[in-house]
């Protein structure tokens, strides 16, 4: 991806950075006040989640990966962003990350939030980020790179599952459940293993030759 190109998708954040100025609120009332600051700190997180995965464009998809220099899968890509951005350590999983947030409508979808495609014949098997105007963010599949893409793609269109706004109190208030989840998945019962025989050690040959 080009310099220019990169910084055209910038623009649009710079924007929407500069439509919501701090609002003088000593004459509101309180609730209207924390309202106010609670769109603010939202419209905040959503920047730094998206600035920082547009600075991620044209990396590379790995498979398991869940860095910019190992590459990213796309709950990797989902992983990082969310961790550089705000702190939130999220699973590499993108079923697991399904199950935090809260559910947003597609007619409501913000800057920020995350939305979840059937991509494997399985639902909640691929996420991206989304930015606004019908446009999201993601690492789509092995020999690709981190992309922008539509909503409205007739692929993409096709395998929309719906959406989850992820912020910290959502995470800390469902990871415990999460974890439990995740636990009893990947629980294995442990195989018993069959208690080997002692090999009997036959009598050796004697090497010497009979005398005729």
């Amino acid at each position: 991806m080009t310099f220019k190109f990169r910084h055209l998708l910038l623009l649009p954040l710079a924007c929407l950075a500069l439509a919501s100025p701090r609002e003088y609120t000593a004459d509101k009332p309180e609730d209207e006040v924390q309202t106010a600051s609670e769109a603010e700190d939202g419209n905040r997180f959503a920047q730094d989640i998206m600035l920082q995965a547009l600075g991620l464009i044209g990396v590379t998809y790995r498979w398991g990966g869940n860095t910019p220099e190992s590459g990213l899968d796309c709950s990797g890509f989902i992983k990082y962003v969310f961790q550089q951005a705000m702190n939130i350590a999220l699973p590499h999983n993108a079923f697991a990350i399904s199950r935090l947030g809260n559910d947003v409508e597609k007619e409501e979808l913000k800057p920020g939030d995350l939305v979840f495609f059937n991509t494997l014949g399985r639902k909640f098997s691929h996420v991206g980020i989304y930015l606004g105007d019908d446009r999201f963010i993601h690492s789509p599949s092995s020999g690709s790179k981190v992309q922008v893409v539509r909503l409205t793609d007739a692929y993409w269109a096709k395998r929309y599952n719906g959406a989850r706004r992820v912020t910290q109190e959502s995470v800390a208030e469902r990871s415990p459940q999460l974890q439990k989840l995740m636990s009893e998945g990947s629980e294995v019962k442990p195989s018993k293993k069959k208690s080997k025989k002692p090999v009997k050690k036959g009598k050796k040959k004697s090497s010497k030759k009979k005398r005729r």
